[in-house]
Parts: structure tokens; C-alpha cells; sequence
């Protein structure tokens, strides 16, 4: 850019000079902002310019006349429009406070710490956001810049994670996620826990999570209890995958509530036991159990299994045998609750937007950041009510007589 567009005497601007500048970068193809941008080296001296007057009326307005310049400090600022060294005037006596560019300050654009928070909330990685920052900005930032700028998330989460929640959630899924995050320079396994409600209206609403060594009932009653701190009083069907004990962990708790095991987890584990030559066979045999019409028929097609497997896969059907009472339960029900809560694939949906912003391994406190930041993005899409949820929410009334507070106008 032209040396004229800042009149080094005056400090005043040539708006002309400039306007010629720009379109003719514009011609060229060149940036406007960023690395090389055409208004990158206007911006300097328009601000040096600035300055200029700044100290100059300081001088004058000083009571001691022995005060006069003293040179220039030098410091890299960062603007929307690049990066560059800023050249700032300074006194003798240390008395000239800057306005337009303070003394400490290195960043001119205040966004830029909102646009590193939104790129990481968006799923982007430290190393990422580094890479887009510095062709933006035209600064190199490092990890741990990154990290501390997004460590203001922490108190956000806490706020979230112990905020008041409803009185009563006819259904909540519950369900455990497995990462390998860094720990003292080792890769370990930490567990996700993961609750998410449907509310009287509806919505989905994810109730928190809990990071753990590993998936245990023990662990998951600790979860219960918060919730009941937080204002939870009652649930009416908490849907959860086959986790031994914690049937009973939850009716610890929350004593009227009814637990559906999840049958897609159940066939899940049963399959990893039987012979892959016969999985297409037992397969369509469990199919007419989990399919049928009711309860009664799911059972005798249950005996059938018994005596069709029971030699050859004993430890897969006393499976079934043991978990029937909890595995049974949607049957009581018609078509909408029915395929609402025999499987738990809403908080699968979850999770599968969760392993969007998680997929290199990082800190557990990054783990932590990214995990909030993925629910909060899946949230952004749950605006209205799960289907059929007016029939949904009518037999759930009839079933669970006098535990729903609904109001009606």
C-alpha cells in the first residue's frame, strides 16, 4: 500500500489514495485482510497516526514541562485484518496512557477469543482452530493458548451440571460411553455416563453426565441421587442397557420407577456367544420373540428357543430367562410407547453426535469441554416434540395413574 495514504506530518488520512489502493488489490486478487491483506499496513498507520495525536496532546495538556517523547515500545498486535508490530510513542516521566491501543493490550479485536469458543464448540480440535486462527488473524496461537481460552467453559459446565431440574420425566434413558483420554502421558479408558429425559411435553433434555474409571452400578446410584438433589422427585420408565444390577441401583432411588432393559443391547450380547454359522437361524428366532404381539406369546416363543438352544447356547438363553421381567415390559403397551422405550436409541443418537467432537484423544478436561459443547449442539435440534408424543403421554397417564403434573388449560 501506498506511503500517502497516512500523511506522515499531519497524521490525517487520504481517503483517495486509499480507495485506489483497495480496488486495485481487489483487481489484482489480492486480500483485503489476513497475511498481506491490502488493509493490513492502513490499519498499522491509521492507529500509529492515532497515537501520534494521542501523546501529543498529552504533552500539551502536562503541568511538567521537562516531559517529552522518549522513543517508541514495540509489540505485535492482533486485528481482524492481520497481524503486525505496533509502533506506540511513550514519555519520559511514564505518564502517557494510550486510549485507542491500551499499553498491555495485544488483541484489538475482541472477537477473536468468541471465535476460538464457537470453532471448538462447533468440533474443531486444538490443532485445528490453531490452523484457522492463524489464517484469519494472521497469529500463531498455540494448544495451550487454545486451552486456557476454553477453559472458561469449566464454569459454564458446573452452572449446567448442577442446574435445578424438573419435578417428574415420564421416560429417561441412561446409558455408559467409553474414550481413551491422556493421562499423566498415558492413554487410559474413562467411562461417560450419559441421562437423557423426556419431558412432560416431550422434549428431550440431557439431565447431565458423569465421568467415571469404568460402567458400575454402584456408580450409576451415585448418578441417581444427584438427580433426586437437583429436584428430580419421580420417573416413570427408565430405559438402560443390560448393565448387571442396575435394575436395582434404580429402584434404590427412585423405588416406582419401571426399568425396560434395552432389547437391542440384549441381542447385542447374545449374539457375541453363539456360532456365526447360526446367527441367521437364532437371529430370526429371537425376532419372534422381541416382535410379538404380547407378552404371552413372547414367552411361549421363548420356550421354543429354550428348546431349540438351550443345549447348545445355555448361557445365552438363561440369559433371556433372567432378564425377562425387565426386558418384557414395553409389551404392556401400544405401538408409540412401545417403540419409544424398547430400545435406547435416542441416547445412541447422542452419543453418535458426542464421537463427532471427540474423535482425536486429548485431556480428560478437553474430553470434558468437547462433551458439553456436542450436547449443547445436539440440543440446538431438539425443538419440538418426539413423535406420536400426545398418544405417548395419554397412556402413560392411564398407566401410571396420578404421577404426571400436567396442567391442562
Amino acid at each position: 500500500m501506498s506511503q500517502k495514504v497516512v500523511n506522515r506530518t499531519t497524521g490525517l488520512v487520504d481517503y483517495k489514495e486509499l480507495e485506489t489502493n483497495i480496488l486495485s488489490s481487489i483487481r489484482e486478487g489480492r486480500p483485503l485482510t489476513g497475511r498481506d491483506g491490502a488493509l493490513t499496513p492502513f490499519i498499522k498507520k491509521l492507529l500509529e497516526a492515532s497515537l501520534e495525536g494521542e501523546i501529543e496532546n498529552h504533552l500539551l495538556a502536562e503541568s511538567e514541562e521537562n516531559n517529552r517523547r522518549n522513543g517508541r515500545n514495540g509489540k505485535t498486535l492482533r486485528t481482524s485484518a492481520g497481524s503486525f508490530e505496533l509502533l506506540t510513542p511513550r514519555d519520559r516521566e511514564g505518564s502517557f496512557e494510550p486510549q485507542i491501543v491500551k499499553k498491555r493490550q495485544t488483541n484489538l479485536h475482541p472477537e477473536l477469543e468468541t471465535k476460538i469458543l464457537s470453532t471448538f464448540a462447533s468440533g474443531m480440535g486444538y490443532r485445528d482452530i490453531a490452523s484457522h486462527v492463524e489464517e484469519i488473524y494472521d497469529h500463531k496461537i498455540s494448544a495451550a493458548e487454545i486451552s486456557s481460552i476454553t477453559d472458561k467453559l469449566l464454569p459454564i459446565i458446573n452452572e449446567w451440571r448442577s442446574r435445578p431440574l424438573q419435578s417428574v420425566y415420564p421416560i429417561v434413558f441412561m446409558d455408559g460411553m467409553f474414550f481413551k483420554v491422556k493421562e499423566d502421558g498415558h492413554c487410559v479408558s474413562k467411562c461417560m455416563y450419559n441421562i437423557l429425559g423426556i419431558d412432560q411435553n416431550g422434549r428431550k433434555e440431557v439431565l447431565g453426565f458423569y465421568l467415571a474409571e469404568s460402567e458400575g452400578a454402584n456408580f450409576w446410584l451415585g448418578v441417581l441421587n444427584d438427580l433426586k438433589e437437583r429436584g428430580v422427585e419421580d420417573i416413570l420408565i427408565a430405559c438402560v442397557d443390560g448393565l448387571k444390577s442396575f435394575p436395582a441401583a434404580i429402584n434404590s432411588a427412585f423405588p416406582k420407577a419401571e426399568v425396560q432393559l434395552c432389547i437391542v443391547h440384549q441381542i447385542r450380547n447374545s449374539l457375541k456367544y453363539v456360532s456365526s454359522k447360526d446367527v441367521k437361524v437364532f437371529m430370526n428366532d429371537l425376532k419372534k420373540i422381541y416382535r410379538a404381539t404380547s407378552k404371552e406369546i413372547a414367552e411361549n416363543y421363548l420356550l421354543e428357543l429354550e428348546e431349540k438352544w438351550g443345549e447348545k447356547y445355555q448361557l445365552v438363553v438363561k440369559s433371556w430367562q433372567n432378564n425377562w421381567e425387565n426386558l418384557s415390559g414395553y409389551f404392556k403397551y401400544s405401538g408409540p410407547v412401545r417403540k419409544l422405550i424398547y430400545t435406547t436409541n435416542h441416547i445412541e443418537g447422542l452419543h453418535r453426535q458426542i464421537r463427532k467432537f471427540t474423535k482425536t484423544k486429548g485431556s480428560f478436561t478437553s474430553l470434558y469441554k468437547q462433551v458439553y459443547c456436542a450436547i449443547k449442539k445436539a440440543e440446538e435440534k431438539w425443538t419440538m416434540p418426539i413423535s406420536d408424543w400426545a398418544l405417548t403421554i395419554s397412556q402413560l397417564d392411564i398407566f401410571f395413574p396420578a404421577r404426571l403434573k400436567i396442567e391442562l388449560n
